[in-house]
């Protein structure tokens, strides 16, 4: 299961280096276990970041579920990014009933593949 990128997207990071910097973690994965299943946990990008950024940087994580043959958790903080009540006062990490929400939407993704 790879969720990596917000750290990223605030730091302004070219999605393209986002891309080679997720592929060369998945084909590690892969050569050390050939048989792993792949889960791939997007991101959302900034809306002031630029669209066509933003546009880029989402595009990121379908691709490489797709180019690896893995499964797509589409956005982690479903359900929790910019809700107060499931947010600390940072505004960006989750309470724990914000992360229980996480944990609904990784598992409705990863449940089918450990059946």
């Amino acid at each position: 299961m790879l969720e990596l990128g917000a750290n990223d997207m605030l730091r302004g990071l070219d999605p393209k280096e986002l891309a080679a910097n997720l592929r060369a973690i998945v084909d590690a994965t892969r050569t050390a276990h050939p048989d792993a299943r792949i889960v791939i946990v997007g991101m959302r990008a900034a809306p002031n970041l630029g669209a066509s950024y933003v546009a880029e940087f989402e595009e990121t994580f379908r691709a490489l579920a797709r180019d690896a043959d893995g499964a797509l958790v589409p956005f982690l903080l479903e359900g929790v990014a910019a809700d107060r009540d499931l947010n600390q006062a940072d505004g960006i990490h989750p309470t724990a009933e914000g992360h229980r929400v996480l944990a609904e939407t990784v598992w409705t993704v990863l449940a089918p593949l450990l059946r």
